[in-house]
């Protein structure tokens, strides 16, 4: 049976001092599950892992349940292969290289989106941020960062997010959490 290294990325936790997940408790939880090379990034919901059953969505499920269970409150959980990972770090549409991290993120869904869903989004009234959709994925160009950005405020509204979970990385993650997966 094949192992295939994964992502697991937990949507808003350690925010705020609402949803604490210490990460070694998450680790362990992980391991209980049977997963293999468990790691974790930051604090900030970021896990790496092997395993040789299930597949991204059936691993997030599996996942999202176990931290409920222990944790007592329910996280959006998104689980990402490695070719995922560094097919969205290669397509990314703006020159990360020359950009600093902050400027640019990623913002993970769980299922496909397409541009109807935001083509209420002027984006020449945002310039010079800017952003791109790729496969299940949402680059955003933020000169200033993401907490000032206006375009992020309005990508992240509700509707525009109505039946799909979305978690955002900023570009350092991005790039760390494909190098983790590497097998």
């Amino acid at each position: 049976m094949t192992t295939t290294t994964y992502a697991a990325l937990l949507r808003g936790i350690n925010v705020g001092g609402s949803k604490k997940v210490p990460m070694a408790e998450l680790r362990t939880l992980m391991e209980g599950l049977g997963y293999g090379g468990v790691g974790t990034y930051l604090q900030s919901g970021n896990a790496v892992f092997t395993s040789d059953h299930g597949d991204e969505d059936s691993l997030a499920a599996e996942l999202a349940q176990a931290i409920e269970k222990h944790f007592g409150f329910t996280v959006a959980v998104l689980v990402r292969d490695h070719a995922y990972l560094k097919a969205v770090r290669e397509a990314c549409p703006f020159p990360a290289a020359e950009l600093e991290a902050k400027q640019l993120h990623a913002t993970y869904f769980s299922g496909p989106v397409d541009a109807g869903r935001f083509a209420s989004i002027d984006q020449a009234a945002f310039l010079p941020e800017e952003f791109r959709l790729g496969d299940r994925v949402l680059y955003l160009y933020a000169p200033d960062g993401l907490g000032r950005s206006k375009l992020a405020e309005n990508l992240s509204k509700p509707k525009l997010l109505k039946g799909i979970v979305a978690t955002t990385r900023n570009w350092n993650t991005v790039v760390k959490l494909e190098e983790l997966t590497r097998a």
